[in-house]
């Protein structure tokens, strides 16, 4: 497996991750196109390709913050779920970054929301904020109550939001 910084949103692989993220992701809980090809030029932010075999089978966009990595967006391909990629992509992540927090939806959600709540639990993740609300990405979306997992327990659980809110979402 190989994972490629995408450094251009001219890059050929750009728009399959955008078509898929866009599909995947409710329209509150990403960017739109304007915002998300900034993402290449913030000095924070790595649009990260996943390969395998050369090919591309999904994607993490990650923000490196003060002390630890925010992980806004995981995805493996449709096609390519059921893989065991998650896992390596956790891996990946684990061996790179010794401090990883993302934002998931609620368990009680639905179905998809309770896999994916334990997916990250066996990959290494504990639940650090029930009460988590990501900001609105815009005009027209919502803000959303989410939830806040890590593999480690921050010192300061509302120093590590408002540098998410700061940063990530301003």
């Amino acid at each position: 497996m190989e994972f490629l910084q995408i450094t251009s949103p001219d890059d050929y692989r750009v728009q399959k991750i955008f078509d898929s993220y866009t599909t995947s992701f409710p329209e509150d809980e990403r960017r739109d196109w304007y915002k998300f090809v900034q993402l290449f030029v913030h000095p924070n932010v790595k649009v990260i390709s996943v390969l395998n075999q050369s090919e591309n089978i999904g994607y993490l966009i990650i923000w490196e913050l003060s002390n630890y990595v925010f992980v806004e967006h995981f995805e493996v391909f449709s096609e390519f779920r059921n893989q065991k990629f998650g896992s390596y992509i956790t891996d990946y992540l684990f061996k790179n970054h010794p401090r990883i927090i993302l934002e998931i939806e609620p368990e009680h959600l639905n179905e998809d929301a309770r896999r994916r709540f334990s997916f990250y639990q066996r990959n290494g993740f504990n639940l650090i904020d029930e009460m988590y609300v990501q900001p609105s990405y815009g005009d027209g979306k919502k803000s959303l109550k989410l939830w806040l997992l890590a593999n480690y327990f921050p010192e300061n659980l509302k120093e590590v939001k408002d540098e998410i809110y700061d940063v990530v979402y301003h």
